[in-house]
């Protein structure tokens, strides 16, 4: 497409290779309102007149309505969004068009708007993340008070409640949120003005445009912001751990809405069927999130491993930060979407929950904890116990039924209160300490929530 140091034209298969239009197109809002900018920064600088700007303005306005609209041509020769702008508008307006890339380079144009694109994507990233959590904090108020066992290693480990389960992963959630308002803050600098390496001889009041675009302040060094894309990285990886945390989510409610465990009920409007199976009720959105989290995970990958061995300043290894960061963004946000719909809808079997946590073996380790409480060494109890496990195994009782007697031919610690400790109520309200799943810790914890969401 270039003229001037060309003397042939771009080979077709090289423009197929290479364009980039076809989904960069997505960046024409940020790439239009970085034109304003700049052009506005040109007509204070003498480069353009009032006239000129004016026309200028009027025209990639147009264009963004046109686009809106989706009666906008995009031309693959044209390579990207902003030669197709650029090319439209001079078209429309005549040379004031041609005016208007003065100062500036498709180095630092692409910088910028992909920066832009960043931030609104994190703002609505938020926004989501929020929905989400107050969905989650719904369900854990809804069932503040049913019980269910605890896990590790897939084995039935302590008592805790479905609140304090689901409070959980809004822990997880808000430490997304931090995240990504931390990265908002390496985003939101402006890099426009840093031309294609060394800025430029027109020099342009860069704290201007910054300031009109809403940046927080302005890059330091034209090679670092030219190459830099720490941010679209530092994006990902935000991506990539909330994908991390919505398909553990997915995991338990797979789990919990099995036959085998029975604890969730997930909505017909969030599970399919089978094609050959009648009586299927499958939790696709759950195994989706699961296996998307795979995909964002490989769009980190992909762009770690594109920028590894690139040397100062822009190369054209660079154009495939675009279809990861788009694809990430799309897909957390229709993750976070139809999970926090979903788990709207789910409903929780407090049965099955009962029955579950009525296991006394759940309550072992308050067991040990009684003979530490009678100055047994932990080690030592937790011994004691263990043998107390096996003895109700060989006389095929439950723990909870061995008499004190029988619990004395194992240690003489062992009182005739000590079968207390299988009372649930009791065990729940020892646990006291902050994070535990105290029932009264719980309600303040909601509480919290409930206050920071909104």
């Amino acid at each position: 497409m270039w003229t001037g140091r060309f003397s042939q034209a771009t080979a077709d298969r090289v423009l197929r290779y290479s364009e980039s239009v076809s989904y960069d197109w997505q960046l024409y809002r940020h790439d239009i309102a970085g034109s304003l900018a700049h052009a506005r920064a040109q007509m204070h600088a003498g480069l353009l007149t009032q006239e000129e700007f004016a026309d200028i303005e009027k025209g990639l306005r147009s264009i963004q309505e046109d686009i809106d609209k989706g009666q906008f041509h995009w031309d693959t020769k044209l390579e990207d969004v902003h030669m197709n702008i650029e090319s439209e508008l001079t078209r429309r307006i005549g040379p004031a068009g041609a005016k208007l890339h003065a100062a500036r380079s498709r180095n630092d144009q692409v910088a910028t708007d992909s920066r832009l694109y960043c931030r609104s994507m994190i703002d609505e990233t938020l926004q989501a993340l929020i929905t989400l959590q107050r969905t989650l904090v719904q369900k854990a108020d809804r069932y503040a008070s049913v019980r269910i066992p605890g896990y590790t290693h897939l084995q039935r480990a302590q008592p805790v409640t479905v609140a304090h389960h689901l409070l959980a992963y809004v822990e997880m959630l808000q430490r997304d949120r931090e995240r990504l308002v931390d990265c908002r803050k390496r985003v939101n600098v402006c890099p426009l003005g840093s031309g294609a390496i060394a800025g430029s001889t027109l020099n342009l009041d860069r704290e201007a445009i910054s300031a009109e675009l809403g940046f927080d302040g302005i890059t330091q060094n034209s090679m670092d912001a030219i190459a830099d894309r720490d941010y679209i990285v530092e994006c990902l990886f935000c991506l990539a751990l909330i994908g991390a945390h919505l398909s553990r989510l997915s995991e338990d409610l797979i789990l919990w809405s099995s036959a085998e465990f029975g604890f969730c009920t997930l909505s017909d409007a969030h599970t399919t069927g089978s094609s050959l199976m009648p009586q299927k009720k499958n939790p696709d959105v759950c195994e989706l999130t699961r296996g998307k989290t795979g995909r964002l995970y490989g769009h980190l990958t992909a762009v770690l491993v594109a920028l590894k061995g690139l040397p100062l300043t822009y190369n054209r290894d660079l154009q495939e930060d675009k279809e990861p960061l788009f694809d990430s963004f799309d897909t957390v946000l229709q993750a976070l979407g139809v999970n926090a719909e979903m788990m709207t809808d789910m409903r929780i079997n407090e049965d099955r929950c009962a029955a579950a946590v009525s296991d006394p073996l759940l309550l072992a380790t308050d067991l040990a904890d009684y003979l530490v409480r009678r100055g047994i060494p932990f080690r030592q109890a937790h011994e004691c116990v263990g043998k107390a496990v096996a003895m109700a195994e060989r006389e095929h009782c439950l723990l909870s039924e061995l008499t004190p007697t029988q619990l004395r031919l194992i240690s003489p610690a062992f009182g005739d209160d000590a079968t207390e400790v299988f009372n649930l109520d009791r065990a729940f309200d020892l646990r006291t300490n902050a994070g535990a799943p105290n029932e009264h810790r719980t309600a303040n914890r909601l509480k919290y929530w409930h206050g920071l969401l909104g």
